[in-house]
Order: structure tokens, then sequence, then C-alpha cells
């Protein structure tokens, strides 16, 4: 629906967290269309994401040709999802913003640059597809890691990005301090646990595709805490080298699109906009997202990559395509009262992560 306006890895990630040029039909410039009837827009997304997009602006480039006869141009910008939101707040341009976390698009919306109740706008909160949080260890993992407290152990380097400019890090703090609780812990108890987790802290790398490249290609530390479609596409790029560990409980982690109601009102791209993040609910698209090991959202499109598993180590990818491990109980955002409230405890200046850092 539309609101009333107010105001495989690529060669690409040479690029880091810089724009990136999708290599789709159509050369549309700043406004929406060229003397050719071409259309551009830019999707501003977070770091694990890239080959999702690439693979999906593609996927869209012909939809969009076949539904209105334009070709399309899709520019691709990646970093962490904080980073992001914050670059989009401050002048970078972006039709769509497909973040790691409704957190980061309200810091967009609070810049004056979306309308709120974006999260209505489209289905299940705007968020199109899930993942979840699981550790990538090395093969055999040799320092027998199984779960959260593991982490912990003296000789243990641990990997992950910085929550004050990741979101995927937020999630994996908040998947940490959720096992936490389960245990029964208090609040000052888990703090410490968390210190712990962060003294064996290796590299807080500013995004989640920097943790994994210094993880994998620098070949630091003994286990990357990471999204799961990270840690599948690792496994995919290099057969044999890691093994996926599930967690007891995690999160489900639910990255969330928007359109930038400022920007595609002025260049007047809000229906390309609208149609680009909605044709991501689609069967074609969530079989793409499922394929890129994301958690499609149609239960359909779900149940055909569901795995049924009695084991939370995962040696290999599974020939059948079916890869989504159910045997994890994950919590939600809500669990910790939405993403306001859990920036405010935990991530805000001087709040919980700060001192739990600063005190390790």
């Amino acid at each position: 629906m539309k609101r009333k306006s107010m105001k495989k890895r690529m060669l690409t990630l040479a690029l880091g967290a810089g724009l990136i040029m999708g290599t789709l039909t159509g050369c549309g410039g700043e406004a929406s269309s060229d003397g050719s009837g071409g259309i551009e827009i830019t999707n501003v997304s977070y770091d694990p994401t890239r080959e999702l997009y690439a693979a999906y602006n593609t996927l869209f480039a012909e939809h969009w040709k076949e539904k209105s006869g334009q070709d399309i141009k899709i520019t691709q910008s990646h970093g962490g999802s904080g980073k992001q939101a914050l670059e989009v707040a401050n002048g970078l341009e972006a039709d769509v913003v497909t973040l790691a976390l409704e957190g980061d698009v309200d810091t967009v919306m609070d810049a004056g640059l979306i309308e709120e109740g974006y999260t209505d706008e489209f289905d299940l909160d705007s968020s199109p597809y899930t993942s979840t949080i699981v550790f990538l260890v090395r093969k055999g993992n040799p320092k027998n890691i199984r779960d959260w407290e593991d982490l912990l152990a003296d000789g243990v380097g641990v990997i992950t990005p910085n929550p004050k400019t990741s979101g995927g890090a937020r999630w994996n703090y908040l998947a940490a301090w959720y096992y936490y609780e389960k245990q029964g812990l208090g609040e000052a108890e888990i703090a410490e646990k968390m210190k712990k987790l962060f003294q064996n802290v290796l590299v807080l790398d500013s995004g989640a595709r920097g943790s994994t490249t210094t993880f994998t290609e620098n070949g630091q530390g003994d286990v990357l805490i990471a999204w799961e479609n990270e840690a599948f596409l690792s496994m995919k790029e290099a057969p044999g080298e890691y093994e996926i560990v599930v967690p007891s409980v995690s999160i489900l982690c639910q990255p969330t699109v928007a359109i930038v109601d400022e920007v595609v009102d002025r260049r007047d791209t809000r229906e390309a906009a609208t149609e680009y993040l909605s044709y991501l609910y689609s069967e074609e698209a969530q079989k793409l997202e499922a394929e890129n090991y994301y958690r499609p959202s149609d239960e359909n499109v779900l149940k055909e990559f569901k795995a049924k598993s009695d084991s939370n180590s995962i040696t290999e990818i599974p020939e059948d395509g079916k890869w989504i491990n159910t045997n994890v109980e994950l919590t939600d955002i809500a669990h910790f009262g939405g993403w306001k409230s859990a920036t405010e405890k935990h991530f805000s200046d001087g709040a919980l992560f700060d001192s739990i850092y600063e005190g390790k």
C-alpha cells in the first residue's frame, strides 16, 4: 500500500561499504526517468546481504521490465547496519533501506526521511525474511564449542562485530544475554558473563562482513558469532574448512525494509521503490532468499528448506537444499521491550554495552 508523501561473492566486495553499481539494464539518472524510459533506485543495505541483493536485483529487473516496460538500474550500498543508517540520515541518498533491524530504520525515520508507521507498510512488520545467530567454527571444532558458555572459556578467541556500528552485532549480544537469562541469572550476573565474553573478543569489526573476513580470510579466532546466512556462505565458499554450531537458544533476527519517503517523493521513484520491496514477498523472491540462507516468511517455501536433524552441528552444506535447523529456541526483540527499549538499555552511549566493554 502507498502512503501519502511527507517528508559466487562478487568483485564489488572490494568496494567495502561504498556504493555498488548494479549491473542491470537501463541507465536512469538522478531523477526517476531518463530519455530512454529507464529508472534508477538506490538500496542501502547491511553487510551480509551483498550476494542476496546481487541476485535479487537481476530477478527484480526482469519483473519490473515485464510489469512496467521500463529498464531499471539498482545501486547498492553495504556496510555495518548502524553505520549505514547514520549515513542515510546524514545525506547518503537511498530510495529504500533494507537494514539489519528496525532500530536502525528508526534512525532514518528520526532524521525526518521516513514517515512514522513504516512497519505497517509491508507484511510481517516489513520483515520479508528472517535469520538467526549461530557459531561458525573451524573444521573439527577444536575448542569443542557447543553453546554460549563455551565462548567464555580461557583461550577461546571470539570474533564478533561492534554493537555500536553493526546491527548484526546487536542481535549477537542480545542472543547471548537471553541465554544467560534462561540460566536464571540476574542482570548483574549476566553483565559479568558478558564482560567475560567480550574479554575473549579479539577484533570488533564495524560490520558483520568485516568480522567474517577477519575469521575466514585473516584466520583470527576460534569462533565467529555470525548471521546464519553468513555462516552458510562461508561453508559454501570454503568446503571442508568450517562447521556451524547451532546454540541451544538464539534470537529471531528480523531485518527491516522501508521506503525513504523524502527521497522517493523528490525523485518520483515511489512506485518502483514500493514494488522493489513488495516483490521481496513473492514466491520467486522467497525461494531466492532461502537459497541465500535467509529464512523465508512464506510458509510453503519455508517447508521446502526445513531440515529434520537431531544434531546442532552442521559439518557440510546439505545436498538436498534443506538447511534450516529447527533445534533451537528463539526469542525475539519483543522479549527486550522492542528496539527503542533495547537500545536505551544496552546500546546507547553510556548504556550496558559500554560499561561491559569498558570494564572488561
